[in-house]
């Protein structure tokens, strides 16, 4: 499969398995990537050409692809890197604590870094409850369902803290074969996902009514009514008995309210662990070995709910990722399972700022043993 994208007046083609491997997109589900990769950019850096510049704030997660790139440090000081020889993001820090400039023409990937973050956390939690359901023997045969509701992308702009409670909103509707669900031209103020059935889209063309398409279980309809103040574009007939689970565009707005996540500022970490607190880096393996808080250990929030039995119930936890809004999920999570968790405000800070310099370290892992942290092998 390919994805195609330019920025430069030259074409670029890419293989998307390629952004598989790349750190954290390989992490994402599909559907989360490919709507990731719907606004990505992959473009030419030619020879000699300046990436970013030091200090430059730009919102973007770049990715080296091919060629050769130098990283550039304020006292001259040169760093090479070339293409696939690491799957990071290039000096990924905000703002850049380098400048990047093109040692031979280049291909990158551009992903704008704060809808990277939303879809990934999105995607993690899907992952996260889809763990939790799979334990729920009353819901087996729900399970696909569930998963394919949690995939769509009516949810994306839903913050991901909220995503346990996307079920609780929906109200099971039963429907027969000839019932007409949507009609074209009415105002809407709900949307429908079919549970079981098919149903026909149609639509009024100069006055024919003609076939659109075919849906069927999964398929979500009637979603741009609770975006848009708009009327009905189709009309929804069901072509067999089914079950509808509706969504009214109130109750996706109350979804859309961010829940209140106790957190632990920046200033007070080190009083925290002297306390007996314990650190938790949500983020990747791999972003965790790069650099992490002191102590801390790593559980990445896509096996958060495997992990936790890990935790003792009467410790505290403090969770971090690179921009907070990992580890404010996953803090929001366990608490609601009884656990002490705190989310680290000022995440971003962590890592671009020099002051924090003495909480990192980038030589020892650690693990939980007994809910507490011991260093690793």
């Amino acid at each position: 499969m390919h994805a195609h994208k330019n920025t430069a007046p030259t074409r670029i083609e890419f293989d998307l398995n390629l952004t598989r491997t790349l750190v954290p997109l390989k992490d994402m589900s599909e559907s989360h990537l490919l709507a990731l990769l719907d606004d990505a950019a992959v473009d030419v850096a030619f020879a000699g050409q300046t990436l970013f510049s030091s200090g430059q704030y730009d919102g973007q997660h770049i990715y080296l692809l091919h060629g050769d790139v130098a990283l550039v440090a304020e006292d001259g000081s040169k760093t090479l890197i070339k293409g696939r020889s690491s799957l990071m993001p290039i000096a990924h820090h905000q703002p850049r604590l380098c400048t990047a400039v093109a040692e031979t023409d280049c291909n990158l990937l551009r992903i704008d870094s704060e809808r990277l973050d939303k879809l990934l956390t999105w995607s993690e939690v899907a992952d996260y409850l889809q763990l939790i359901i799979s334990r729920q023997r009353d819901l087996d045969e729900d399970v696909d369902w569930m998963m394919t509701v949690l995939k769509s992308n009516l949810f994306f702009k839903v913050p991901p803290h909220n995503v346990e409670h996307i079920f609780a909103r929906l109200t099971p509707q039963v429907v027969y074969s000839g019932d007409v669900i949507l009609r074209q031209g009415e105002v809407g103020d709900q949307c429908y996902f079919i549970k079981e059935g098919d149903a026909e889209v149609t639509r009024n063309i100069d006055g024919k009514w003609q076939h659109i398409a075919d849906i069927s279980v999964g398929r979500c309809f009637g979603e741009d009514a609770l975006v848009n103040e708009t009327v009905r574009n189709a009309s929804i007939t069901m072509r067999s008995d089914g079950v509808l689970m509706r969504l009214d565009k109130q109750d996706f707005y109350r979804l859309l309210k961010e829940p209140v996540v106790a957190t632990l500022d920046l200033n007070q970490f080190d009083a925290a662990i002297a306390e007996g607190a314990v650190a938790v880096d949500v983020r990747s393996e791999e972003e965790y070995s790069e650099r992490h808080l002191v102590r801390a250990v790593n559980i990445p929030l896509r096996v958060l709910s495997i992990k936790s039995r890990l935790l003792a119930q009467d410790k505290l936890y403090i969770f971090y990722c690179d921009t907070g809004r990992r580890s404010r999920a996953a803090a929001h999570l366990l608490a609601q399972q009884g656990y002490k968790a705190l989310a680290l405000v000022d995440c971003a800070q962590l890592f671009s700022q020099s002051r924090w310099e003495s909480l990192l370290d980038d030589h020892h892992n650690y693990v939980l043993r007994d809910g507490v942290s011991v260093q690793g092998q």
